[in-house]
């Protein structure tokens, strides 16, 4: 199985808000994972804020960024799809949406006051939503006697494992997350640490989103 080597995605879904003027602008963001998801999540904001005056987004589908559609929603032409189109490509983040809903106040913001205001509440979003790098990865299943226990345990937390799943029965099953790339050097640690005696299985490779701090 080819698993794609490193992008950029949205960590979750996550909102933010954003006045101006007595305008609202609610930026939705959310990881998806293909266009028809990006349009779903377009038509759950209009189901969400019914009163709204403007529904604009912007999405990024494929590792490689082959799609890229923005919609204004009647707003000046590239005062609001592409602001928010822009957030995304700032942060390098593919298969990602961002919707944001105005609510519009009474006062006229301009080309300029509109283009800060979707970009402003865009960057928001995607600050609230966190980034994750999708990296090939692999299940490790590490069995071991209770004696080597603590030792493993304090081994792991020093190393960047993810989903770590417990078992204990008359030896300890630890199942974790680990990148394909660091998983032999890891499987070495273990047998070292438990003086070869651990039992470790692995899975296939798959995607897997691993938290970056910017």
């Amino acid at each position: 199985m080819s698993i794609r080597q490193d992008f950029l995605t949205l960590a979750k879904a996550a909102t933010a808000l954003h006045i101006v003027q007595k305008s609202r602008f609610i930026a939705a963001a959310t990881p998806v994972a293909t266009e028809e998801e990006a349009l779903e999540h377009v038509k759950k904001q209009r189901a969400e804020y019914k009163a709204a005056t403007h529904y604009c987004y912007a999405y990024i589908i494929g590792e490689n960024a082959g799609i890229m559609r923005y919609q204004d929603d009647g707003e000046p032409s590239g005062t609001a799809g592409m602001p928010i189109l822009e957030a995304l490509r700032q942060n390098d983040a593919v298969n990602a949406c961002i919707v944001v809903t105005r609510y519009f106040g009474g006062v006229l913001l301009g080309a300029g006051g509109l283009t800060r205001a979707y970009s402003h509440a865009a960057n928001e979003a995607v600050k609230a939503a966190g980034l994750a790098l999708v990296e090939p990865s692999i299940t490790l299943a590490i069995t071991v006697d209770y004696p080597h226990w603590d030792k493993l345990e304090y081994l792991l937390s020093q190393r960047p494992v993810a989903r770590v799943d417990k078992a204990f029965s008359d030896r300890v099953t630890l199942t974790l997350t680990v990148r394909s790339k660091d998983a032999d050097t890891l499987s070495q640690e273990v047998l070292d640490s438990t003086l070869g005696t651990a039992v470790i299985s692995s899975s296939d490779p798959f995607p897997w989103q691993w938290p970056v701090l910017r």
